[in-house]
């Protein structure tokens, strides 16, 4: 059924279509909508048998949703930003336990200094932490990816985060598909557990291993996920043949089969990518792009087969590894390993910068021309920059320089909400 709706409700809907029996909630912007339009749901008995709660902090979230999952119920929560970074000792857990939680990620920059707005440094750093990470590029794909994910998590026994942009995605009201429950219920079984709590055998989780067995045990985690990158594409080609359209996979291509320069990004933003790409197209240009939806586990193979072909690539991200560049750019250059390909790394969008058109025709023609930096911040101040370094040059101080830069713009800490 087609609906107008906000990208978290759309999504508090598809979560709801899975039947989950424990939500566990703590608002942070921009996921709050999401768990807040589930609340409302399992209060007026539009979904039944959930068990809805509030905690203290996004740390007891995750470690609700470890003890109900592994009590044997299918279990959902939400988060962002600093909500995830507060909840890493138990994200770990859940995965080294192996649990089939479900989570949204609602994208968005991480301090210090303090950032509402949207990049995936969240995520990113907790790309090694063994949950499936599956990014969505529109609200319809965040929607079913979510009910994708749910069955992944449950076949393979291992949790799944999906990522969608926070604000650009969370707060946009789109016209999405919306399926109905019986749809949802061909795709997605009843939750059979692998363990449910039984007090007549109790049984240890989570108990103590020695260097003996330590290093095997993280070898099966990462086992899983390779069983993932078999899975997802599969997973993919069922829900297509029960909804009729096609959602997730590990990769997605625009354009990119002649192209001799090839965009790699994650996310929302590869609708704007898609608009330049239309634009430089009519100019003449061949230049492409890749989507990357699932990135851990990463598709090696299928991006070097996408890729090779490729004069150059050009990887787009909304993350920054300091100390080195791109994150999403060094899994590119392995899987590019000895090709002789001409690599870009391009840091953008950090703190919600928007990311234009006009920015991207400009950065698209210097790379065609190959005269692109191996690492460029895209509408980067320059001016601001060099200021704060020279400062830093003379007068040896420590201390944040985000109220020198504020200072500079005209704009008092105090007025940032």
């Amino acid at each position: 059924m087609l609906k107008q709706i906000e990208g978290s409700h759309a999504v508090a809907e598809a979560v709801a279509l899975c039947r989950p029996e424990v939500i566990c909630a703590y608002p942070i912007s921009p996921q709050t909508h999401i768990v807040e339009g589930i609340g409302e749901m399992v209060k007026s008995g539009e979904l039944k048998d959930c068990e809805f709660i509030n905690v203290e902090s996004e740390f007891a979230a995750m470690s609700v949703a470890i003890g109900a999952s592994a009590a044997g119920a299918r279990a959902y929560t939400a988060t962002a930003s600093q909500g995830l970074l507060y909840m890493v000792e138990a994200v770990y857990n859940a995965s080294g336990l192996g649990l089939p939680i479900v989570m949204t990620v609602a994208n968005r920059a991480i301090g210090s200094p303090i950032n509402i707005w949207n990049d995936h440094s969240d995520s990113m750093s907790q790309r090694d932490c063994g949950w499936v990470q599956l990014f969505a590029e529109t609200n319809q794909e965040a929607l079913d990816l979510h009910i994708l994910a749910f069955k992944l998590a449950e076949e393979l026994s291992l949790p799944v985060m999906v990522c969608m942009d926070g604000f650009i995605l969370t707060h946009a009201y789109e016209r999405v598909d919306m399926p109905s429950q019986e749809q949802v219920d061909a795709f997605l079984p009843p939750y059979e557990p692998r363990q449910v709590l039984d007090t007549n055998e109790p049984v240890s989780i989570g108990a103590m291993v020695g260097p003996e067995a330590f290093m095997e045990v993280r070898y099966l985690a990462h086992a899983k996920q390779m069983q993932a990158l078999e899975r997802i594409p599969q997973l993919s080609e069922e829900f297509r043949n029960v909804f009729g359209r096609d959602s997730g996979g590990l990769i997605h291509t625009y354009r990119a089969q002649d192209a001799h320069t090839i965009v790699v990004a994650m996310g929302s933003v590869l609708g704007t990518i898609k608009d330049t790409i239309d634009e430089m197209r009519e100019a003449g240009v061949a230049i492409g792009a890749l989507a990357i939806t699932s990135y851990r586990p990463f598709p090696s193979a299928q991006v070097r087969q996408v890729l090779a072909s490729a004069t150059r690539v050009v990887v787009l991200e909304k993350s920054l590894a300091v100390g080195i560049g791109g994150i999403l750019a060094s899994d590119i250059r392995l899987a590019l390993a000895e090709l002789p390909i001409a690599g870009y790394a391009v840091i953008a969008g950090l703190g919600g910068r928007p990311i234009t058109k006009k920015s991207l025709h400009a950065l698209f023609s210097t790379a065609v021309l190959d005269q692109l930096e191996p690492v460029t911040f895209l509408d980067l101040d320059w001016n601001i920059v060099n200021r704060q370094l020279e400062r830093e040059r003379t007068v040896h101080r420590s201390g944040p320089a985000a109220e020198n830069i504020l200072r500079e713009l005209g704009v008092p800490a105090s007025k940032i909400a």
